[in-house]
């Protein structure tokens, strides 16, 4: 993205109160955009969400939904994301600068929390994609790397022992929309594959640290070919295996360790820890995969409630017809 474009996007922060954090996701980062109708979706990260959204009534009230501003302001407003969705409310379909934007504000605790625990796996699927932070006051870009690197580690335990680079960004992509209720029915079946198509170079840039780690500890070896992308292979040992498992975060380790078991080991400090007792490499894979499915298709249900009460009838509709058009439209 040139300089032009996000200082263009950043100007929108000018007429908000301020936030943490912020970032932008979505088709305006693929290099190949160039459709000024398509919506500019934003994620803002705020410390205190029902003061941000008082203060932003008094600004944009036409932002939200006139029947949650009328019921209960604020408070509402919070309440409904946190106590039914994921902690995270959402403005769809506003106008600003001859754009249409989307923009998502969630607490810093509840996003830091979600990018190192995946309790929801919600804004950390998100994170785990490429985007372009323009405000980080907390240095969540740092904070992610802990995301980046369990994202790559699933990616892993799900892929065959050679695959190529753009089969791990297929697979890393695809984490987030396992279980994703909306995958049934309201989504492009080509998604993923667009997504990675179209931000290759951003997803290298993103896992190419995470990739040479790995290489380096000897549970990768890639190879360059003529072409743009690497040929990788990996180590699918017992022992990798258990390595790779035990970069996952605490959550999924947690409910693992209830499925299959965990012992107890001390680590060099003297703290106990618990490992997931691993009997086969496609026995953990599998497992991994169903605590992510649920896990998804729970969060996914939760926001698709709390998106219906909070955007309004006639923008539900608006919002779920587009996407609706996009699903139709990969099928034929």
């Amino acid at each position: 993205m040139d300089d032009t474009s996000k200082a263009d996007l950043v100007s929108f922060l000018k007429v908000i109160p301020p936030v943490d954090f912020c970032c932008i996701y979505g088709s305006t980062l693929h290099p190949s955009n160039h459709d000024q109708s398509t919506m500019v979706d934003y994620i803002l990260g705020v410390s205190d969400p029902l003061q941000w959204h008082s203060e932003n009534l008094k600004m944009n009230a036409d932002h939200y939904a006139t029947w949650m501003v009328l019921l209960g302001g604020a408070k509402l407003i919070t309440e409904v994301a946190d106590e039914i969705g994921v902690g995270v409310h959402f403005n769809p379909f506003v106008t600003w600068n001859n754009k249409m934007l989307k923009y998502g504000v969630v607490r810093m605790h509840n996003l830091v929390h979600d990018i190192l625990n995946w309790e929801k796996f919600y804004l950390s699927g998100r994170l785990q994609k490429p985007v372009n932070i323009l405000v980080d006051n907390l240095d969540i870009e740092n904070v992610n790397s802990v995301n980046l690197r369990a994202a790559l580690s699933v990616a892993l335990l799900l892929l065959p022992p050679k695959f190529t680079e753009e089969d791990l960004y297929a697979k890393i992509c695809s984490l987030s929309y396992m279980g994703d209720l909306r995958m049934l029915f309201a989504e492009d079946r080509n998604k993923v594959k667009k997504i990675v198509h179209g931000q290759f170079d951003l997803f290298q840039s993103m896992y190419k640290p995470f990739l040479e780690e790995y290489e380096g500890q000897d549970f990768l070896r890639s190879s360059s070919s003529g072409s743009h992308q690497s040929y990788i292979s990996q180590d699918c040992s017992p022992s990798a295996t258990s390595s790779l498992v035990f970069r996952l975060p605490p959550t999924i380790r947690s409910q693992m360790g209830m499925k299959l078991g965990d012992k107890k080991i001390f680590s060099e400090s003297g703290r106990v820890l618990h490992e997931v007792v691993i009997n086969s490499r496609e026995e953990a894979a599998k497992c991994m995969q169903q605590v992510l499915r649920r896990t998804v298709m729970i969060s996914s249900a939760r926001q698709a409630i709390s998106g219906l009460l909070t955007v309004g009838g006639i923008k539900a509709a608006r919002y779920l017809g587009n996407k609706m058009l996009k699903a139709w439209r990969s099928w034929s």
